[in-house]
């Protein structure tokens, strides 16, 4: 056994692109390296570079060394070794997912339209919205770092997307023709409608994500720049490629059909009867969902962030196994050890002593199992070996380092107070703390730092966007309110289901106690611009029918009537969009699925069609107020509609062709 470990060492070390390679046998066999039950060793070997050359090495190493015969078994283990078979296994499950959605997307369009002509445009769409954001991220990875995660979440949302957009627009296509518009007007009115909230949509989820590039972390970056180019590719296709589709379709738009509709009268609609049932108890309806949206999110204030390990992925994975070995057979957590470099402690006099008193210090901290230095091994806050031969690995022509070795999980809050105390404790020479734990603490702080920034750039952009919009304050500032309160109950849940493990069998992952430290940011960037998608549309129909004259409640219902379900349907096929994410064999994977089909699934059917109602109802006309100064704003500069609207007559403005003079507010172009 000893010959064969020394001989796999020495093989090891002599691979190119490996910088030393060690092991049990070549360190004279301490214990630290040897499992409990001596059954098993460990081989640790360094390889130089950046995240991409190690990468490569690992790449090409892993297979040849993962083995076993009669006399000896190997398993790939380390960081990279994990981060290899995670991407891997993040391609597998993308082309999946991908293989299982399309399908169920169009059954569950055929449902909605009837008809396979029009349930088969806005898959093309989505196909399309795909293709286009591969090439995206293609461009992205050759420009800086891309996530291996945003491959899977981007395509996601750019087949979600532009399915989504491409439904609005279908649906009001067919609309605007069941009015006895041609074509070619339908097409028209269907941009201008439909077409425009698809525009203003995709801008405000592009600044929901582009908050991202605020952090200073590569992984989020590189998500805000895939986000934006995926939405913008997802809008591109449902009003510039869609409506020459429906231009070259025309009236056979319903060719295929399997299925009609009566049609009916708008009172007797569904949505209009529901949001009318829901107005005539307001109060007690706005109070039982919230009730149950606050217990949802109840468990969202003790959240807990921390780095994703092995565990992220299945139990069954190469790489997981052998740290799940490493955890139950290996006392010493050797690999979570905490280095801390000082890359300019020199010749000076005195070193030795500075070097053994600082090591000593650092040895007697709470969690500290063992410090290993230059000088010799500390335990305690005492030396327990004086140096010999291994030692000089710790030493570089002009400085030194230690190992300062956990006796806790170093991702965990006692690892974090472990960065803290060691980073506190006084050093002889400047030092740099780094490791798992200080990566965590440090990663902490950069998002703590950024996030009410952030926070505040969403907020104010997406209420400045809104009041372009309808040109009332209460509005934006109601759905912002509705927005934080969905996101919360779906914090909640994922608190209780992927950081206390409930639900763990069921999807199949394992329980941490914590959530990766980006979750909540990305979700909460993701979810509040697909639930602002969502808020666009309704709330730019209910304007429509109030602008045409139409009393608020009445607005309202039909409003509701008109989109209601276009809006649910949309939100059922983004969910199952990403529900298909939850087969992931990774758990980072399985959280974003989840997160987000219960977003979009909570923020279309409590919030859009139950919430929405009640407060507007419960506000009245105050919804449309607005002091006289900023309505003149608005009145300049918001984003109208392009038809002759009730609001145009109402403010005594003639449109062109409605008379022989039409008076126009000041600074307003004529075609306004």
């Amino acid at each position: 056994m000893t010959r064969a470990g020394l001989a796999l060492t020495q093989r090891l070390a002599a691979e190119q692109g490996v910088s030393r390679a060690t092991s049990y046998w070549s360190l004279g066999m301490p214990p630290p390296l040897r499992s409990g039950d001596g059954r098993r060793a460990l081989v640790l070997a360094q390889i130089p570079g950046d995240e991409d050359a190690v990468r490569a090495v690992t790449d090409r190493l892993s297979p040849r060394y993962q083995r076993g015969d009669d006399l000896i078994s190997v398993g790939v283990g380390g960081s990279a070794e994990v981060f290899r078979e995670i991407s891997e296994r993040a391609e597998q499950d993308l082309r999946r997912a991908e293989a299982v959605t399309l399908p169920v997307t169009l059954v569950l369009l055929v449902l909605v339209f009837g008809s396979l002509t029009a349930a088969g445009l806005p898959v093309v769409v989505g196909v399309l919205a795909v293709l286009g954001a591969l090439l995206v991220l293609r461009l992205e990875a050759s420009l800086t770092q891309v996530s291996i995660f945003s491959l899977n979440l981007a395509t996601g949302m750019g087949l979600g997307l532009a399915i989504d957009y491409s439904l609005f627009v279908v649906s009001r296509y067919r609309e605007e023709l069941g009015k006895g518009h041609s074509p070619e007007r339908a097409v028209i009115r269907s941009m201008q409608t439909a077409g425009r909230m698809v525009a203003f949509s995709a801008l405000t989820v592009a600044v929901s994500l582009a908050a991202l590039l605020v952090f200073p972390l590569p992984f989020l970056r590189s998500f805000a720049f895939a986000g934006v180019g995926v939405i913008s590719t997802a809008a591109v296709g449902a009003i510039v490629v869609l409506p020459a589709l429906l231009a070259v379709i025309g009236p056979h738009i319903d060719k295929g059909r399997l299925f009609r509709p009566r049609p009916k009268q708008a009172e007797d609609g569904f949505w209009y009867r529901r949001a009318r049932g829901v107005m005539r108890r307001a109060g007690l309806v706005a109070i039982a969902v919230v009730a149950f949206l606050l217990v949802l999110g109840a468990p969202f204030p003790h959240l807990v962030t921390g780095l994703a390990d092995d565990r992220v992925l299945a139990p069954g994975a190469q790489a997981r196994k052998v740290h799940d070995a490493i955890r139950a057979g290996f006392p010493s957590k050797e690999a979570s050890a905490l280095p801390v470099v000082a890359p300019t402690a020199g010749d000076a006099p005195g070193r030795f002593e500075a070097i053994d008193h600082y090591a000593a210090a650092l040895s007697g901290l709470p969690g500290v199992a063992r410090v290993d230095a230059s000088t010799g091994y500390y335990l305690g806050g005492f030396r327990l070996l004086a140096a010999n031969a291994l030692s000089r690995r710790f030493e570089s022509p002009t400085g030194t380092w230690l190992s300062v070795v956990p006796r806790i999980e170093p991702l965990s809050p006692q690892g974090e107070a472990l960065v803290k105390a060691v980073r506190g404790a006084e050093a002889p020479f400047p030092v740099l703390v780094g490791g798992e734990s200080a990566k965590l603490v440090d990663g902490k702080t950069a998002l703590y730092r950024r996030l009410p920034l952030a926070l505040g750039i969403i907020a104010l952009l997406t209420f400045v966007l809104l009041f372009l919009m309808v040109g009332s304050l209460l509005v934006p500032a109601k759905a912002l309110v509705l927005n934080l309160l969905s996101l919360s109950a779906t914090f909640g849940a994922l608190v209780w289901v992927f950081q206390e493990g409930h639900l763990s069998g069921l999807l199949g992952f394992t329980p941490t106690g914590t959530i990766n430290i980006v979750t909540p940011v990305l979700l909460f960037c993701i979810a509040f611009g697909l639930s602002m998608d969502y808020e666009v549309f309704l709330i730019s129909r209910i304007k429509e029918e109030h602008d045409l004259g139409h009393a608020n409640d009445e607005a309202v219902a039909l409003g509701l009537e008109r989109t209601g379900r276009t809006v649910t349907a949309a939100a059922v096929l983004l969910a199952v969009v990403f529900v298909s994410l939850t087969t992931s064999g990774v758990a980072v994977v399985k959280t974003f699925g989840v997160g987000l089909a219960l977003a979009v699934l909570l923020d279309a059917f409590l919030i859009r069609a139950t919430l929405v109602p009640a407060f507007m109802c419960l506000a009245g006309q105050a919804n449309w107020w607005a002091p006289r100064a900023v309505r003149r704003f608005y009145l300049r500069f918001g984003l109208w509609e392009s038809e002759p609207l009730a609001i145009f007559e109402a403010a005594g403005v003639k449109l062109r062709g409605t008379g022989p003079a039409r008076p126009r507010w000041p600074g307003r172009s004529p075609g306004r």
